[in-house]
């Protein structure tokens, strides 16, 4: 399958943005204060872990989309020159 320029640097851009977005995200939920993320104890609760989970996944979906995007861009620059 061949990928126009314009969707691999949409997806090389969607990339990006995620691991800007999930990597903030991730900071914000470990240093939680509200106490959603952590108990009384300092022991993670349910929605840390299924938050953590949510980012994790959203991360390796980002990464493999900008992966996709970059070898689009690169096959797209040696084309066309």
């Amino acid at each position: 399958m061949k990928l126009s320029r314009s969707v691999s640097w949409f997806l090389l851009a969607f990339g990006v943005w995620s691991w800007f977005i999930w990597i903030t995200f991730v900071k914000n939920l470990w240093n939680d204060g509200s106490g959603l993320a952590f108990d009384d104890a300092g022991e993670p609760t349910a929605y840390f872990w299924v938050h953590l989970l949510l980012a994790i996944t959203s991360f390796v979906l980002g990464t493999v989309i900008g992966v996709i995007g970059l070898r689009g861009v690169r096959a797209s620059r040696t084309t066309h020159g």
